[in-house]
């Protein structure tokens, strides 16, 4: 009796349904271009905004860090894995968010992890968008506090639902979680409205800007810069892994919620820190950020791109920034579309459910300040001609 046969099942139900994952595998540096079996695509896929993946002054910051210091610290940060350099990113994140501390984890999904169940408890109640990204979701399970979504995007739904919860429940915590900007559709959390009513309900107000930092705000500061609402919003969780171009999470706010985190943020007290070239290269990376100029082409680039998407007919949905989603709707149409412009050298990945809704299907392309023109106008023309081919415009 083969005692995993439910997986067996379930992964072929997946591949009936389109929605069995099957990553490309990398053969170069990350950047506008990419290698994969050997040969040469225009890459969509990754979330280096900033082109900074493959930086040579970052890398020679990691490569000098590890002659002084080696690769990793080997232990958790309580322990005996803070070293210098994470202290020094610590400070220089929260120079840059603008903040009063910031603590250093792993990943952007630990910084979440971090936050929500380590604060709050089973008398809480978390108002999250239904559209906020995996990590929050599952943040929001593990903390144990009752968790009510509000439709996406919709301060008033926001609203309506907080004063009926309050009512019933006058005694516990209220939280307010949203993504910055959302991973699939590109659009921007209404940022003004929530500090509004968080202020007003008094809730603590949680964004995570993942994919606002280097895009958003006066030199990629996020999207809490971009609104000019520093002091309004209480948490910050970011991650150093998209326009920054390394890896790594941070958690920004008030200096006694970050403290608390230093003592009680289960990822920061059971897992081993921050690889040393990892830590070094951030720091090097939010200067050149913090220095500004680098989202001028980001932006020129994004713009071009959706505006010749758009006069073609495609719809883009209400993306606000580089994430350019091709709403396609049928799961199968998207997946074909995706390897026929793989066939062309164009790297796109189809996104499908369960990381976007049933028949929300889409390609995801993500603009980056390392494109050139001709790669966008490239990119344009050969969506176009797959689309009118298999009958998406």
């Amino acid at each position: 009796m083969n005692k995993f046969k439910f997986l067996s099942d379930k992964l072929e139900d997946l591949e009936k349904k389109h929605q069995f994952i099957t990553p490309k595998v990398i053969q170069s540096p990350t950047s506008s271009e990419i290698k994969i079996k050997g040969k040469k695509y225009i890459n969509f896929a990754s979330n280096n905004y900033l082109g900074l993946a493959g930086n040579k002054r970052i890398i020679a910051e990691g490569i000098k860090a590890m002659k002084k210091f080696g690769v990793s610290a080997a232990a958790v940060r309580t322990i005996a894995g803070t070293t210098v350099l994470h202290q020094k990113l610590e400070r220089k994140l929260a120079q840059f968010k603008k903040v009063d501390d910031v603590i250093l984890l792993q990943s952007g999904f630990t910084a979440n992890l971090s936050v929500l169940p380590t604060i709050a408890n089973e008398n809480d109640i978390i108002f999250s968008d239904e559209l906020n990204h995996a990590s929050i979701i599952d943040a929001c399970r593990l903390s144990k506090a009752t968790t009510l979504r509000y439709k996406h995007c919709n301060p008033n739904d926001l609203e309506d639902q907080l004063v009926k919860a309050i009512q019933k429940n006058k005694e516990g915590t209220v939280f307010i979680v949203s993504d910055g900007v959302f991973s699939m559709d590109g659009d921007l959390a209404p940022l003004p409205d929530l500090c509004k009513i968080s202020e007003k309900y008094n809730a603590i107000l949680i964004i995570d800007d993942a994919h606002g930092e280097g895009v958003l705000g006066r030199g990629g500061r996020g999207i809490v810069d971009h609104f000019s609402l520093h002091s309004k919003v209480d948490v910050e969780v970011g991650t150093l892994s998209k326009a920054f171009g390394v890896v790594g999470g941070f958690v920004g706010g008030k200096k006694e919620i970050i403290s608390y985190l230093r003592q009680r943020a289960r990822p920061y007290l059971f897992s081993s820190s921050l690889s040393i070239p990892d830590t070094a290269c951030a720091i090097e990376s939010i200067k050149l950020v913090s220095r500004g100029g680098l989202q001028k082409k980001l932006w020129e680039n994004t713009e071009f791109f959706k505006n010749s998407l758009k006069s073609l007919n495609f719809d883009i949905g209400n993306s606000q920034t580089p994430i350019v989603p091709l709403i396609i709707g049928d799961e199968a149409m998207a997946k074909n579309f995706a390897d026929l412009l793989f066939q062309e050298g164009i790297f796109a990945v189809a996104i499908t459910y369960p990381t976007v809704a049933l028949g929300k299907a889409r390609i995801r392309f993500i603009v980056t300040s390392a494109h050139s023109k001709s790669q966008l106008k490239y990119a344009v023309a050969t969506i176009s001609l797959i689309g009118k081919k298999i009958g998406v415009i």
